[in-house]
């Protein structure tokens, strides 16, 4: 077996090659490479969500699919691929799973503290990341306090402290790009200088979800725009080839003005050279992305820059291979390829196979804090007398939304005495966060009857929101669940097996607003597209809205509790767009199930068929969910579900008559 270089070796020395180290099986590129060219490996991590162990910490169980440690061995044996080479994070890497929480709720962040994330990228040795949304989630105190840990920079142009009359006037939070002075390897073995510059981009829609922490501190200017402004100053200053770290998915080819997904009009920014992309939780280049305006998936560009998307957690990957010729002084791309390594594979019987194994060195970086984490989410809070589950939280009123709905409304109430708005009717919208999707067939909540830890309430609420309280009337109400109900396709009566759920439409906006009744009429065009935009403003598939045993109007008005994402905006709800919040708690979400479930000792949260689809005799659909689910199908309340095979990827069909 040839020696691979150990991480300490290659960290940032942008060779594959050190002393005792061989190389083997070079890269193509790298065989090829003339006098005056050079083979250049840029190597993507996105979305990690603080995933350094490949340990599902809400089911409490080791997992195959998901950890820097298990990515690390790709990293180095990409290294030894290729005779110069650049590893990048894309962003997300501080917030998404309970050792995250731990940290920021339980350990804290002091002065000098680092936090286990970047202790493990330190360890595997990254050139420079970006901010993704999530790394405001915690504040920016702790923010700052755990990139200062960070022995690579970490660079967003976006954010922005103070405004300036143009973008490279501004004062950023962090530094807005780097330019990067390494030393190129040519194939026939001669070093040259080149001057890498690196841009990072988060989207502007953190100063909604964030805005408790943002609001008055930073703002956050359009992805492209920005793009715009600096890349030609990145070229002023010597930057030979530029590479944009886009925290921001691929999504519509031509620019709009504060768009989320903006990967795809940046890539036409002149001077940028290949982009790394994240955000969406997607792997590109792939099927997902095919017959799209602008998009190789064959070459692996976005309007013709090569780009990667290195899935999430830790999944996969992403690696641009670039054929550099120096011209003069100068250097240029002369041709790309672009893959993605997955560290995992699903096999047909649904099981997975592991396909590298996790770097010891990585994980014991992290040891003493993954134990702690371990002995935090195994504490517990109390007793559930049902089982809490997701299986049929798109199809049915559900357990495991339904206690997080009452724990909410319980709070809100409560926060509500002695304010002008005490008397109103008190509602509660919650969605279903873990509902298989891309997360695959295994990613769902499952909490069995017994005791609920710390593991278990994380598990049903994931996201660190805050608590927040809207007043709405009752024709927002209507338009609130016309939005959720763009989850579902549109069926034609009398038909059968017809496909249930919309995939372009994320769980997490699906949300069921309890205290209320309702019929959901499937024969009907969605009001709403997935991201909320108008369809068919007539349509109405809401039917049956009641409140107390009468019929909603359009003039009642009602408090809805929910969490600060969704009435900042988050999901474009009609009555949530952060006009009509009436009450901002300090608590977080979990924080108040939590509270529940301690002050209640035992909870029974037993789905109540508030709502229900509306009849159509003759029709039935199809939609897909875990394969554990059929040990709840006689649970169901309100819907006729029966198994109907097997569907795709390791995930169970199931058959509703209507």
């Amino acid at each position: 077996m040839p020696t691979k270089a150990r991480f300490p070796m290659s960290r940032r020395s942008f060779l594959a090659t050190s002393a005792g180290a061989t190389i083997t099986m070079l890269h193509p590129f790298s065989v090829r490479a003339a006098a005056g060219q050079a083979h250049l490996r840029l190597m993507e991590t996105t979305d990690l969500h603080v995933h350094v162990f490949p340990y599902d910490y809400y089911g409490d169980r080791p997992v195959d699919t998901v950890g820097l440690a298990r990515t690390a061995a790709h990293i180095a044996d990409i290294r030894s691929e290729a005779t110069n080479s650049m590893l990048l994070d894309n962003g997300d890497f501080l917030q998404g799973n309970p050792m995250g929480d731990y940290i920021a709720y339980e350990r804290g962040m002091k002065e000098g503290d680092m936090h286990p994330v970047i202790t493990a990228m330190n360890t595997v040795g990254f050139d420079a990341s970006t901010l993704g949304n999530h790394e405001f989630n915690y504040g920016l105190d702790f923010l700052m306090k755990s990139l200062a840990g960070a022995d690579f920079p970490v660079i967003s142009a976006n954010v922005v402290k103070e405004e300036g009359a143009t973008p490279t006037a501004d004062t950023t939070l962090v530094k807005p790009y780097v330019i990067l002075d390494r030393m190129l390897t040519d194939g026939a073995g001669a070093t040259h200088p080149i001057r890498i510059g690196l841009i990072g981009f988060v989207p502007p829609q953190i100063m909604n979800w964030d805005r408790k922490h943002l609001e008055g501190n930073v703002t956050a200017r359009d992805i492209v725009k920005t793009a715009q402004a600096y890349v030609p100053q990145m070229k002023e200053e010597g930057a030979d080839i530029i590479i944009a770290l886009s925290h921001s998915g691929i999504g519509a080819s031509d620019w709009t003005d504060g768009m989320e997904n903006a990967s795809a009009p940046l890539a036409r920014t002149d001077g940028i050279d290949a982009l790394m992309t994240g955000h969406s939780h997607l792997v590109f280049p792939s099927s997902a992305y095919d017959g799209r305006d602008g998009i190789d998936i064959t070459n692996g560009t976005v309007h013709g820059k090569p780009a990667v998307m290195g899935g999430f957690w830790g999944s996969h990957l992403g690696v641009i291979d670039l054929m550099l010729e120096r011209d003069g002084s100068e250097w240029r791309v002369v041709t790309h390829e672009v893959e993605t390594r997955p560290i995992s594979r699903r096999n047909e019987d649904r099981s997975i196979t592991a396909l590298v194994e996790s770097d010891a060195e990585v994980l014991a970086s992290v040891q003493n804090v993954h134990d702690e984490t371990l002995a935090y989410v195994r504490r517990a809070v109390g007793k559930t007398a049902a089982p809490l589950h997701s299986y049929f939280a798109l199809v049915a009123d559900d357990p495991s939304v339904q206690i997080v709905s009452i724990a909410q409304k319980w709070y809100v109430s409560e926060m509500m005495k002695g304010t002008e708005y005490e008397g109103l009717p008190i509602l509660s919208a919650a969605a279903p966060f873990k509902a298989g999707g891309r997360g695959g067939p295994e990613y769902f909540t499952d909490v069995p009857a017994g005791d609920v830890a710390i593991k278990n309430v994380a598990d049903l609420y994931l996201y660190p929101n805050t608590v927040r309280a809207v007043k709405v009337t009752g024709a927002q109400v209507r338009d609130w669940l016309e939005r959720s109900a763009g989850m579902f396709n549109q069926v034609e009566p009398g038909k059968s097996d017809q496909v249930l759920l919309n995939p372009a439409f994320p769980s997490y906006n699906f949300d069921v607003i309890d205290g209320v009744s309702y019929q959901i009429d499937l024969s009907q065009p969605s009001k709403f597209g997935p991201k909320g935009e108008p369809l068919n403003m007539d349509a109405n598939r809401i039917k049956n809205l009641t409140y107390d045993g009468q019929p909603v109007t359009d003039d009642m008005e009602f408090v809805i509790a929910t969490n600060n994402y969704r009435a900042s905006g988050g999901g474009d709800f009609p009555g949530a767009k952060g006009d009509t919040i009436i009450f901002e708690a300090p608590d977080t979400n979990r924080d108040v199930i939590v509270r529940y479930i301690v002050e209640q000792g035992t909870i029974d949260p037993k789905a109540d068929a508030n709502w229900t689809f509306a009849p159509l005799p003759g029709t039935s659909v199809l939609f897909d969910t875990g394969p554990a689910a059929e040990a709840y199908v006689d649970d169901v309340k309100g819907v006729t579900i029966e198994p109907a095979g097997e569907g795709p990827d390791g995930f169970a069909r199931f058959r509703i008559s209507l």
